[in-house]
């Protein structure tokens, strides 16, 4: 299962109501009706136990959403992916594709220095697939400021997640 959603299920679930994507859902999708992508490889643990958790429904690169029709969902979950995309504005104008007016883009993202600060700390290595050094919250909604829409709600640091942030972008057109 993915150790990132226990730290933001209670608090983001709420925002993911009706038809929706979890975009790299990790094994463990954020509300039981999400519809699941993840790259080919997959997540290490269903390797183990392929039983443990819900099948992924699509396979691909989260920055092509060809499956969906432009304005479609309610909503597209990420936990710990975006900033594994050089991208960032590039992947969440092909988020925000798929998601209809008054959909809700919520996301669940580390701090990139605080993420490396944190790992000192721990004695771990960080995380190698990440491409952005200012990585951040304000560096995701400055990405977002060019789409038609806005934040609803944020949460910088999340308590017991010293590293991470939530953001919920609403969609108005």
């Amino acid at each position: 299962m993915s150790s990132e959603i226990v730290w933001c299920r209670e608090r983001l679930a709420k925002y993911c109501i009706g038809n929706g994507l979890d975009i790299g859902f990790g094994g463990s999708p954020i509300v039981p009706n999400a519809i699941c992508l993840d790259r080919e490889e997959g997540h290490p643990e269903r390797a183990v136990v392929p039983w443990a958790s819900p099948p992924t429904q699509l396979v691909g690169d989260a920055r092509q959403l060809f499956w969906f029709q432009d304005n479609v969902l309610d909503f597209v979950f990420s936990s710990h992916c975006l900033e594994d995309f050089a991208d960032t504005q590039g992947v969440l104008r092909e988020w925000l594709r798929v998601l209809r007016p008054g959909g809700n883009l919520v996301m669940f993202l580390p701090d990139q220095a605080a993420y490396v600060a944190h790992c000192k700390v721990d004695g771990s290595i960080p995380n190698a697939a990440h491409k952005l050094d200012w990585f951040s919250l304000n560096w995701v909604k400055e990405c977002l400021s060019g789409f038609n829409g806005n934040v609803i709600y944020e949460l910088w640091p999340v308590p017991g997640n010293p590293y991470s942030f939530d953001i919920v972008w609403r969609k108005t057109q």
